[in-house]
């Protein structure tokens, strides 16, 4: 290889170190692999931040499995280089404000093109200072990235990592779930465990469970086992083959429900779209098994409604059966919330993204309390309301007792 070759390669280089640097970095590919592992076809590098050291993420995408090596600062720059003398023929940086794609022809020659990033801010009169743009780009990163493997294997990303369009909405979804996931990790502190066990009940398609065990084994870096329980052996079986074609580890799938499938030692219990009292089952497992976090997307509040005798005075407001619907849903996930209160909880109940089986959108969220304290007086308000509605019995209460 020439001087100028030489040259040109560690231009390339510097300027891809420069980007990891200052966190300005989007995604760096080396493609067009012309090594001796038959195997490889290509490798993604982006940039993460763990434990308050900002690394080179690299990505091996092999035929039928990849493998994640994160790689220091100091040593990216001399990996990159020995890439592109030896194995690779391409690389693609793209940057906040700049594209740049290298091509080495088989004498050696090298091509660069630069161009402005396409999807760059295009008012420049107003420019962020540099601890804004590290602040933006360290949040819009904290959570779920495009190029991962298993969004294009479920079908939520294409082969060029661009979101499929009739996916924008699942892709919204899995993004609103791991931020609200990562918060109570913060909260509970799983992130400093040895090892986290996760159970998602109802996994259907696998989309967030899949997500969760990215998360953890990808950006937190935790051993993790995460376990799928779906009545639907076709999707068992679907998603087991989608975890073995990824070449993942801590990740199954099981055939079964919450009211059977026996469970110990969880630290975070999942259940989306649990219909009715299937929600209580799921609420009483994470209780029984110590859950560190628990999280719950109810449904169908069947149990509590017929057994409502609403005060007369509110008689000509319920008579609507959609006002009477909504009274036992308020009724019954509020009794839910005081009971993970009063069992050891801090519990929240607020809007979250509408999943494809239904259009309810309320998430229960609890999260362990580090401090037990007096829960007598949470009991008397769960007694009051059911007294004041004559329920005569909840189906978590019953569970717990």
């Amino acid at each position: 290889m020439s001087n100028v070759t030489s040259l040109e390669l560690n231009g390339f280089v510097q300027e891809c170190a420069n980007a990891l640097t200052d966190n300005t970095l989007q995604r760096l590919v080396f493609s067009k692999y012309r090594g001796d592992d038959k195997e490889l076809n290509r490798i993604a590098v982006r940039s993460v931040e763990l434990k308050g050291q900002r690394l080179a993420s690299c990505l091996y995408e092999y035929r039928t499995h990849h493998i994640t090596k994160n790689v220091e600062q100091i040593d990216a720059a001399a990996l990159w280089l020995q890439w592109l003398e030896g194995d690779f023929q391409s690389a693609h940086l793209i940057t906040h404000e700049w594209e740049v794609q290298l091509s080495i022809s088989k004498k050696g020659k090298v091509l660069i093109n630069k161009y402005r990033n396409k999807n760059a801010p295009k008012n420049h009169d107003k420019q962020l200072s540099v601890d804004d743009t590290l602040s933006h780009n360290r949040a819009k990163k904290r959570f779920v990235e495009q190029d991962r493997p298993y969004l294009r294997e479920l079908g939520i990303t294409d082969a060029k990592g661009e979101i499929i369009p009739s996916m924008s909405r699942k892709w919204k979804q899995i993004n609103k779930f791991i931020e609200v996931l990562s918060r109570a990790i913060d909260n509970t502190g799983l992130a400093d465990k040895k090892e986290v066990h996760i159970a998602d009940f109802g996994s259907g398609k696998a989309y967030l469970t899949f997500a969760v065990h990215d998360y953890f084994i990808d950006k937190l870096q935790v051993k993790t086992l995460v376990t799928g329980v779906e009545l639907r052996q076709g999707l068992v079986d679907l998603c087991n083959q989608t975890a073995a074609k990824l070449a993942l580890t801590g990740i199954k799938f099981e055939q079964g429900d919450v009211q059977h499938f026996k469970a110990q030692g969880i630290n975070i219990m999942i259940a989306l779209h649990a219909c009715d009292i299937a929600t209580d089952y799921a609420l009483h497992m994470g209780i029984r098994t110590g859950a560190e976090i628990i999280m719950c997307s109810p449904c169908c509040h069947k149990q509590i409604r017929p057994q409502m005798q609403s005060p007369q005075l509110l008689a000509p407001l319920l008579q609507h059966g959609i006002h009477l619907g909504q009274e036992a849903e308020m009724v019954t996930d509020g009794l839910r919330a005081l009971l993970l209160e009063a069992h050891g909880y801090d519990t929240q109940v607020f809007e979250f993204i509408s999943l494809e089986h239904t259009s309810k959108n309320k998430m229960i969220l609890a999260q362990k309390r580090k401090q037990p304290r007096d829960n007598s007086a949470i009991l008397k308000q769960i007694a009051d309301i059911k007294a004041f509605y004559g329920i005569k019995e909840q189906c978590l209460e019953t569970l717990l007792s």
